[in-house]
């Protein structure tokens, strides 16, 4: 494990791990406050690892996740802290992929599994999954799970562990009802909050307070003046994700909104969309955000003010990261100040307030990508593979590596993003040529 840990780039814990990872390999019960991209993930990951019993074929761990984003990133990392250790088996239960696979791999057992709490309970109800070895359950994002109105499936799921189960509970945010739930299924638990709430010091906050009325005026004039390459816009309710994003899209700009009430196939397009650069501007709730592994976002926008000043600092951290510049903007009007302050108090420092008036219009309000994506009617059934995609863009369509970005294969569809110089010319190879000695279609998402 260690010399895997190495090899991976882990050579010095964040402070969850320093805190937490003891308190997991004591066995005992653990609450732990951290936020996404602390690390947490690898705090309970190697302990749940360390503690497998690899003779045993029954669950052993499970880990309930709110979203299917989360499950994936988890067992993901969960797979690479496990790469050294042989035979160790892992299943992803989620809605929104299909059942009858997640059947099939639950017949040949597994030691670990990371699931949402809806698909999870309908296997148990359904006598595909057995819950009854579990020694170990981790309740990761707990506070977005109970957002998202889980509670009855969690109690109804935990209700299926043994009681002497090993419990570690984690969340971004400490509201009351995590107290609770924490009195109702843990022992004595440890409790951990490490100092990642403070203000980051590698991302610039401005505040623009405003009119009454002029939100979208002002969220426009944003925009239009620091011009982001790749922004994450919170809003607090749903429909208003999707109505900020057809309006911004009407005044030309490259917007898709995300949120619970998405179908998955819905959802993963958006992503995509959002991750290989071809949209410019991703609006979401906080639920829909949770667990996202977004990497070089240039901005995040506070479309509404959090109702939490936690929940605030939850989103300003998506930017910034890794090292690099951030840069998070809040709107207000007068009526909100309060919350302002609240936000003053949590962070125990003043926050920066630029007029309207400092925000500089451009002729071009467009945010045009680079990028544009194609869908190919084809996927992981196909036996497609990302060197196929490749090699019939660059050796038979002579276009150039360079110009081709990510590309990401579900099971019957396949995304590419190309640069948007070459986006025809792809398009009509894909439409007209062959991948593998075979034809699909193709077309251009917008």
């Amino acid at each position: 494990m260690l010399t895997n840990l190495e090899s991976l780039g882990y050579t010095e814990m964040t402070p969850i791990q320093a805190e937490a990872l003891p308190i997991v390999l004591d066995g005992k019960d653990l609450i732990a406050k951290a936020r996404t991209g602390s690390g947490k993930t690898a705090a309970f990951g190697i302990g749940l690892l360390t503690r497998l019993d690899l003779q045993d074929n029954r669950v052993q761990a499970l880990v309930l996740c709110p979203t299917r984003e989360l499950a994936d990133q988890v067992g993901k990392e969960l797979r690479r802290l496990a790469r050294t250790t042989p035979n160790i088996k892992l299943v992803t239960l989620c809605g929104g992929a299909p059942y009858g696979p997640q059947v099939t791999s639950l017949q040949h057992h597994a030691h670990i599994v990371v699931g949402t709490p809806g698909r999870i309970l309908k296997h148990l109800n359904k006598g595909t999954l057995q819950l009854a070895t579990v020694r170990m359950l981790v309740l990761d994002e707990a506070d977005r799970m109970l957002d998202m109105g889980f509670y009855d499936d969690m109690a109804a799921i935990i209700a299926m562990t043994p009681p002497q189960r090993q419990t570690l509970l984690f969340s971004a945010t400490y509201p009351d009802t995590i107290q609770q739930m924490s009195t109702e299924f843990q022992r004595q638990p440890t409790e951990v909050s490490v100092s990642e709430d403070e203000p980051h010091t590698d991302i610039k906050q401005v505040f623009y307070e405003f009119d009454k009325g002029e939100r979208s005026k002002t969220l426009k004039a944003v925009l239009n003046h620091y011009r982001p390459e790749s922004c994450l816009i919170f809003c607090n309710m749903k429909n208003q994700c999707d109505e900020l994003a057809a309006d911004l899209r009407e005044q030309g700009y490259y917007a898709r909104a995300l949120h619970g009430d998405l179908e998955q196939k819905d959802r993963d397009r958006v992503l995509v969309q959002f991750t290989n650069k071809s949209t410019a501007i991703l609006i979401a709730t906080d639920v829909a955000a949770r667990g996202l592994d977004i990497k070089d976002l240039d901005m995040v926008i506070n479309y509404e003010l959090a109702h939490d000043p936690d929940i605030h600092v939850h989103r300003v951290g998506r930017t910034g990261r890794a090292g690099q510049q951030g840069l998070a903007v809040s709107l207000y009007m007068p009526a909100e100040v309060r919350k302002v302050t609240a936000i003053e108090d949590y962070q125990s420092q003043p926050v920066t307030i630029q007029p309207v008036s400092t925000l500089v219009e451009k002729k071009i309000a467009s945010l045009k990508p680079s990028m544009v994506t194609l869908a190919i009617s084809a996927g992981r059934k196909d036996k497609l593979r990302p060197g196929d995609i490749l090699g019939a863009l660059t050796k038979d369509a002579g276009i150039p590596g360079k110009q081709i970005g990510k590309i990401n294969i579900f099971d019957t569809i396949t995304y590419v993003a190309v640069d948007r110089s070459v986006a025809r010319a792809a398009l009509e190879h894909l439409s007209e040529g062959k991948i593998k000695g075979r034809k699909f279609r193709a077309r251009k998402i917008n």
